[in-house]
């Protein structure tokens, strides 16, 4: 979480907007402000993208699957901007670091908590899937480690199970290293494509290592497609949970609701004592700066209309928003 920038807009829609949660490939996302006091995580397209048709599909269809997808492991759609520029959604805003931003800041997870959140993923998978939707970009940076669970993020590539890809010719959909093997060959994905994505999301996670390393994007996804991902000291029943996840073809992979089954958890995720730590327990430092209240007129702007932000001393109201663990806070990132 950062400060807002001079450039950055005061409000989006009825949104006053108090800072900056992240950014990504398709728009910014900051923290909003209901005018009730409600905090919201609101998604912006960047303006040099909104006169392409298939980023506003793109967008489009983010918006529709969040409106879609209702369950606990996601963050539910608050409002949504698709008439005009500027294009935006907000959703719940959800407090707590990536898994991502986790696994670099503390290490890897011991076994028993990668375990337990791969069952937790693997449920969070269940209800995407129940509701016709694949996620198409399961990864550690769309992963927030909230309080009550880890919730699934960034839907800008999801889609139905009927519904056509909407990626250029050539160019396969999701993150080299995560996609699994019949997305980057052939652009196909369904629930078992998310299956391979956690996979290698719980290998990152047990050993802070890319499942397939770093190099060219293409050189990543060839390794993903024709060699063993790396699980150099993890040891089974993990590393072989893991190997069955990403297995090459679709049909060897277990569906989500076996993934669950073979972890058998006993006890939940949010009682994990690294997991807890990370999600954030009482005693995390805060974040205490908003920018100042401006005036506005009855017969002023409408919402989401400014001239730009305001000068002068933060010297009006105060929000203290949490920062579990001491970490950054995040919710949605863009894509």
């Amino acid at each position: 979480m950062d400060e807002l920038r001079p450039q950055d807009p005061a409000r989006i829609g009825a949104y006053r907007l108090v800072a900056r949660l992240g950014a990504g490939g398709m728009g910014q996302v900051f923290l909003g402000r209901s005018p009730g006091g409600r905090l919201v995580a609101v998604k912006v397209i960047r303006d040099e993208i909104s006169d392409h048709p298939e980023a506003l599909a793109r967008f489009r269809r983010e918006v529709a699957t969040v409106r879609t997808v209702r369950s606990a492991w996601t963050a539910q759609l608050v409002d949504a901007s698709l008439d005009a520029p500027p294009y935006w959604l907000a959703t719940e805003y959800v407090a707590g670091p990536t898994l991502r931003q986790a696994v670099e800041g503390s290490g890897p997870f011991p076994p028993g908590g990668t375990v337990r959140l791969a069952a937790a993923l693997a449920e969070g998978l269940v209800a995407v899937h129940a509701h016709g939707v694949t996620h198409r970009d399961l990864k550690p940076q769309n992963v927030i480690l909230a309080p009550q669970g880890p919730q699934l993020i960034d839907f800008g590539i999801a889609r139905g199970l009927d519904q056509t890809v909407l990626t250029r010719e050539g160019m396969a959909s999701g993150t080299p290293g995560f996609a699994a093997p019949e997305v980057v060959r052939h652009n196909e994905a369904g629930p078992a494509a998310d299956v391979f994505a956690l996979g290698a999301t719980l290998a990152y996670t047990a050993t802070g290592r890319p499942p397939y390393g770093t190099d060219d994007p293409a050189v990543v996804s060839y390794r993903a497609v024709h060699e063993d991902i790396d699980l150099d000291g993890v040891e089974d029943p993990l590393a072989g949970l893991i190997r069955s996840c990403v297995a090459k073809e679709p049909a060897d992979r277990p569906s989500p609701a076996e993934v669950i089954a073979r972890c058998a958890v006993d006890s939940a995720l949010a009682l994990d004592p690294h997991y807890r730590a990370l999600a954030g327990d009482p005693g995390h430092r805060s974040l205490t700066w908003e920018r100042p209240e401006e005036p506005v007129a009855a017969d002023g702007p409408s919402a989401g209309q400014t001239d730009g932000p305001e000068e002068g001393p933060a010297d009006g109201p105060v929000l203290t928003v949490p920062l579990p663990g001491g970490g950054d806070a995040a919710s949605a990132p863009a894509g």
